[in-house]
């Protein structure tokens, strides 16, 4: 995208293509299944709390992420040499960096978790209790709700209209303006981040009534 911009040239070589697409869907599938593992983790947490400790273990943690890892990067090299075996024209422009919508299982698996806490949020009796049950969780499903909503806007927008800019807009909306607010959503449920930005916000409205 650099090398595009300081050129102001959109060609790309067809190993550089292929190379892209390997990347493409290597993280993209990574992030559903992550985000899969992650509603796993919540929904652990909530529904057998006493059991969180036993269960979550750090070995049994890393083998989830090594497992994802795994299977993404099998998957995305299989689909880059199924690609290599394809003819292409010599010039073609393609107005999207994707093709197909990944990661249906991982999704459904996030679905369950969300609905199992969901229903024992709501066996909850007290209302604090329900609040702190919902907070652990709170960071996660905005992330979700981000990255599956404008990914699915991407596709309905596709289907609606034939500008590929707009498509092409939708799709850096989760490719990548939804990877780049992950690490201040999450930040949000640091007490030193929400002091932080409690101060900053102060300052600003009694220099503004100052000024």
């Amino acid at each position: 995208m650099l090398m595009n911009i300081q050129t102001e040239s959109k060609v790309i070589t067809f190993a550089g293509c292929v190379t892209q697409i390997y990347f493409f869907i290597l993280f993209a599938v990574l992030d559903v299944f992550l985000l899969s593992v992650m509603a796993y983790d919540r929904f652990v947490a909530i529904c057998h709390p006493l059991h969180y400790t036993v269960i979550m273990k750090p070995r049994f943690c890393g083998l989830l992420v090594l497992l994802s890892w795994i299977t993404c990067i099998l998957n995305s090299l299989l689909q880059s040499l199924m690609m290599l075996r394809l003819s292409f024209c010599t010039e073609v422009k393609i107005p999207h960096f994707f093709s197909v919508m990944l990661g249906g299982g991982p999704f459904a698996g996030i679905l369950y978790s969300y609905s199992k806490i969901v229903s024992s949020i709501r066996g909850i009796s007290s209302a604090r209790g329900k609040y702190k049950a919902f907070s652990t969780c709170a960071s996660h499903l905005s992330v979700v709700s981000l990255f599956y909503c404008t990914m699915l806007g991407v596709y309905l927008s596709s289907a609606a209209t034939q500008s590929s800019h707009a498509s092409a807009v939708a799709s850096v909306m989760y490719t990548v303006v939804t990877p780049m607010l992950n690490p201040f959503i999450y930040s949000l449920r640091n007490k030193d981040i929400k002091r932080a930005l409690k101060t900053f916000f102060v300052r600003e409205i009694l220099h503004g009534q100052l000024s």
